[in-house]
């Protein structure tokens, strides 16, 4: 079982960014892997845009990225590219805090223009902080993502359809770099 930590990026407190992370997260779980949520929103402000790297919230999310063993990263796509929260966020990590890790780049946005935005945007800075594996990432339309009522997530039947197999190719990527724990008898 790996330890799986799945960052959204999104300002919003009714993001759909969110909605579709928690969503992976549960194919994840169900995979057996560890998923740990963490909304990069919930750091003082203060902290990233001044780059208080010693700030406990910013050495305890530090601390998360190193304990993890997969990272999905999730944004919403603004101008063409990753939120600047998310960036914030990543620039307060140390620059190889992705080394080793398998990592699946996730966006959302409201036109399929900013299709190009996981691959021309967030892979580079990913794949510039050590990333073991980057696997295929996925890019939502806000409107393919809903709420349902008892706080559940609905995705678009071929939005589910096409995105279930990139998260299993995630899930894998994972087993093959997460060593399997041994039991003696």
């Amino acid at each position: 079982m790996a330890v799986v930590l799945s960052v959204s990026g999104s300002p919003s407190a009714t993001s759909r960014t969110t909605r579709l992370l928690r969503h992976v997260d549960a194919r994840l779980a169900d995979r057996g892997h560890h998923v740990v949520p963490f909304e990069a929103r919930s750091l003082p402000a203060h902290a990233l845009l001044s780059g208080d790297f010693d700030h406990p919230e910013i050495v305890a999310v530090t601390e998360l990225f190193a304990r993890a063993d997969g990272v999905v990263i999730g944004t919403p796509v603004y101008k063409a590219a990753y939120s600047g929260l998310l960036k914030a966020l990543l620039d307060v990590l140390p620059q190889y805090a992705l080394t080793g890790k398998a990592v699946l780049p996730l966006a959302t946005g409201g036109s399929p223009a900013h299709v190009l935005a996981v691959d021309y945007a967030l892979r580079p800075v990913l794949s510039s902080m050590g990333a073991g594996h980057i696997t295929q990432g996925w890019f939502v339309l806000d409107r393919h993502v809903t709420a349902r009522e008892d706080g559940t997530t609905l995705l678009e039947r071929e939005t589910e359809t096409l995105l279930a197999p990139v998260v299993d190719g995630f899930a894998t990527a994972l087993e093959r770099l997460s060593p399997p724990v041994l039991t003696t008898c």
